[in-house]
């Protein structure tokens, strides 16, 4: 009985650790982030790069994914709001659950299979390869070359896909409320107009740069944690995604806390 609360205490230990440390990395990366002599050339050709990465590259796959996910959804969407007899609240739905809720979830979900795994296996790498160490050598930065420019384009490739995605959501429920309430495009989007709300808005680009932030924070942090040794890579990578996962559940309750109030 003794081992096993000892046990509980020193996991709720590690787990405080661990969000502190967490939580003072992202201090240091955001002091980085607001500090103008940070974004030198170097700095701003990496950022571009990275974002070229994380937004661009990914363009053609995310909007395939966003059409087939959104005829999906939105027919699933629309003839629930019918059966249940909801069509007036046909915009509050679309805008209040689908733009602000429902699109920057999937949306994350998606950057974090690709972008954040990514990451988290590069860290690593360089980790193990003493990459780091030659950067101190050459008295590099590497908060400002590298944890930098992989996390604004984090920020900025999240709240930018989001968009996307919003979008493509849209265009397909203005084809299903064509198709199942006879609505015209024009009556669409007054609705969605009507019940479009500042606050929401809001929330939303808070929400999308919070997702961005953590989900290439966290694959740094952790892919840091590696060893020497090579196969230290794939367990710093298996924990990395873990709370990368984490954090995208907590961010989204807290969210709903904060749209609820």
């Amino acid at each position: 009985m003794v081992t096993f609360i000892e046990g509980i205490g020193g996991r709720a230990l590690d787990i405080y650790r661990s969000v502190v440390s967490t939580f003072l990395f992202s201090w240091q990366v955001m002091v980085c982030l607001f500090t103008p002599r940070t974004y030198n050339h170097a700095v701003k050709m990496t950022i571009v790069n990275q974002l070229y990465f994380s937004a661009v590259q990914i363009l053609p796959l995310f909007i395939s994914i966003s059409i087939i996910l959104g005829l999906f959804l939105m027919g699933i969407v629309f003839n629930a709001v019918k059966d249940l007899g909801m069509t007036g609240n046909l915009g509050n739905i679309m805008m209040g659950f689908v733009v602000t809720e429902l699109c920057p979830f999937m949306t994350v979900l998606m950057l974090a299979l690709r972008t954040s795994a990514a990451i988290n296996t590069e860290m690593a790498v360089m980790k193990v390869n003493k990459e780091f160490d030659t950067l101190n050598a050459f008295n590099i930065d590497a908060f400002d070359y590298v944890y930098v420019p992989r996390i604004l384009s984090g920020v900025v490739s999240v709240v930018l896909l989001d968009g996307v995605f919003s979008v493509v959501l849209l265009a397909s429920g203005a084809l299903f409320s064509r198709a199942i309430f006879g609505m015209s495009i024009d009556a669409y989007i007054s609705v969605l107009i009507a019940s479009a709300e500042f606050s929401d808005l809001v929330i939303l680009i808070l929400k999308c740069a919070t997702f961005g932030f953590f989900i290439a924070l966290l694959p740094i942090r952790y892919g840091l944690t590696a060893s020497d040794e090579l196969t230290s890579i794939p367990v710093a990578v298996l924990n990395g995604m873990i709370n990368v996962f984490i954090a995208i559940i907590i961010i989204e309750v807290i969210s709903l806390i904060l749209s609820s109030v």
